[in-house]
């Protein structure tokens, strides 16, 4: 599976416990969408990430290739369970576009809020370090990781 992260699995450390298989390929944009905290995590005590379709948005991340087995224990950590009555997030497909580049389009999967509050939550000092840090590892663009260290912390 090819897989797009926004959230704390930008953080190389976060992602090698979660899914030992998953590998780095690419830094990648996702267009027409924006980085919001539509969902309040009991497990983290604050509001975790989310893309929103929004007209000329733009959410940078990472894509990983990481096998199967690894995408179902993501699952659990995204509190995704196809069939049961009530999952937090859902795996979507989408297209990013690979370092940016609209010429390079590459299919993925994400994971997208399923039922998103009407007005967000901020992000703990904790939850927004994963996204900082992840950014900074792999190199996303400066004015991107400046909007991350922007972001308000409960």
């Amino acid at each position: 599976m090819h897989y797009f992260a926004y959230g704390s699995n930008l953080d190389p450390e976060q992602m090698a416990e979660r899914c030992p298989s998953a590998a780095f390929l690419h830094r990648a944009l996702l267009p027409d969408f924006d980085l919001a905290f539509t969902r309040w995590s009991t497990r983290r005590r604050c509001g975790v990430a989310d893309v929103v379709p929004t007209p000329g948005g733009r959410v940078w991340g990472v894509v990983y290739a990481m096998s199967e087995a690894d995408a179902l224990v993501l699952d659990g950590f995204e509190g995704y369970a196809p069939g049961r009555a009530r999952s937090w997030y859902t795996r979507v497909e989408r297209t990013v576009a690979i370092d940016g580049d609209p010429h390079r389009p590459l299919a993925v999967t994400t994971y997208e809020v399923v039922e998103r509050a009407p007005k967000p939550f901020a992000p703990s000092d904790d939850y927004l370090f994963h996204l900082v840090r992840g950014a900074e590892h792999w190199g996303l663009p400066e004015p991107y990781q400046a909007h991350l260290r922007s972001i308000a912390t409960a």
